[in-house]
């Protein structure tokens, strides 16, 4: 039997006579278990089944060489039917297959546990990070179809810099002197895009142009920003137990962060109750305050600030006075045809006739082109000319 053709059904027999015997899946141990299994096998093949047993009980089996494949961002289990990764140039299949949704499942609840989490027929879902910093989603059969569906996000290996966001063709040297200018005025912006987009990449990026002399305070939920920079306190919210307590909600992060002394409030991403804390902070002198958004455009915005804001119980109307008074502009991050990230457009916010707040371009970012100005360009001039001029 060659290596590589190790049936699965062989496999499983051995990792249940190992975990009978609470025997770890070592060389000897898999060699002695198989020498109980009908047939003859040379070294190669027992080389392979403790290689497929030691990635079946350890890590993230299958998915491991995936995960740390240089420029991988995402890796998608879709139950049996197929892997996919995500390289920066959209989605595309691999060929890492699993021999039923028995082991799928496995791998979820295995990599569950990792986080310390629970996931099981009563508790079907989780979302949790992993030691390594990854990003774990899953969700088991049959509430998924069409098997158990694991979802993981890989945090970036390095901090990237605004010039190398230039040098990937996410943005061209024109539009980095808008965003630079951005941050010199210290206004208070959130970047705005879909999943997968690069939002963090390009906050983090921004956030080590900030000087060095001044203190950023991120509050995430789980930690996903590295910027290069001397001077960063980070906050991570945390779950409850299987007990239901000790949970730690990035509105109590933001509350405190407030009392950190920050320069800059970051807020990794703002998804809930915490967008209240977050604009009465921008709305106290806490000027540069940033962070990112889950939008289909930056004109989408401040409805979906109002949206999360009124769960949390905030009038519309107080809503949108404090947007308007604390928040200065919106970076879109998008999606091209080819699949590849890049900046968009910036917007900047005004008050409608109705008092309600709208996001109106400002430039439209055109890659190495340059940029273009759009309706909003001069109350963008004016944000900038607090200390300096596009």
């Amino acid at each position: 039997m060659p290596a590589q053709a190790v049936a699965s059904d062989l496999v499983d027999r051995v990792r249940r006579r190992l975990a009978a015997e609470a025997a770890a899946p070592t060389a000897d141990n898999v060699a002695r278990v198989m020498r109980a299994e009908p047939g003859v096998f040379g070294p190669e093949t027992v080389l392979a089944v403790v290689d497929q047993v030691r990635r079946d009980t350890a890590g993230a089996g299958p998915l491991e060489p995936l995960l740390v494949e240089p420029g991988v961002t995402d890796v998608l289990v879709n139950g049996t039917r197929g892997v996919y990764v995500d390289r920066g140039q959209g989605l595309e299949p691999v060929p890492v297959g699993f021999g039923g949704d028995d082991e799928v499942r496995r791998l979820a609840q295995r990599l569950a546990s990792l986080a310390g989490r629970r996931l099981d027929d009563a508790s079907p879902w989780v979302d949790a990070r992993l030691p390594d910093g990854t990003r774990l989603h899953a969700v088991l059969a049959p509430i998924a179809h069409p098997g158990t569906v694991i979802s993981l996000r890989v945090p970036s290996r390095r901090s990237f810099s605004l010039d190398d966001l230039i040098a990937a063709g996410a943005l061209g040297p024109d539009g980095a002197e808008v965003l630079r200018g951005l941050l010199a005025s210290r206004a208070a912006f959130v970047i705005s895009g879909g999943t997968g987009t690069g939002k963090t990449t390009l906050l983090s990026a921004l956030l080590a142009e900030v000087p060095v002399d001044e203190r950023l305070v991120v509050v995430e939920d789980a930690a996903e920003l590295r910027p290069d920079h001397a001077h960063v306190v980070a906050l991570e919210s945390r779950p409850a137990n299987v007990e239901g307590r000790g949970e730690v909600t990035l509105r109590d992060l933001v509350r405190q962060a407030l009392r950190m002394r920050p320069d800059r409030l970051v807020v990794g991403e703002v998804r809930g109750a915490e967008v209240v804390d977050l604009l009465a902070a921008l709305n106290t002198g806490h000027e540069g305050g940033c962070g990112t958004i889950h939008a289909n455009s930056a004109a989408d915005v401040p409805a979906r600030f109002e949206a999360l804001a009124l769960s949390a119980g905030l009038p519309r109307e107080a809503v949108h006075a404090q947007l308007a008074a604390g928040l200065d502009a919106v970076i879109h991050l998008g999606r091209g045809p080819d699949g590849r990230r890049a900046v968009d457009h910036l917007g900047v916010l005004r008050v409608g006739p109705s008092g309600v707040v709208e996001c109106v371009p400002a430039v439209t970012f055109d890659g190495l082109r340059g940029v273009r100005s759009g309706p909003g360009h001069e109350v963008l001039r004016a944000v900038l000319g607090r200390r300096r001029a596009v």
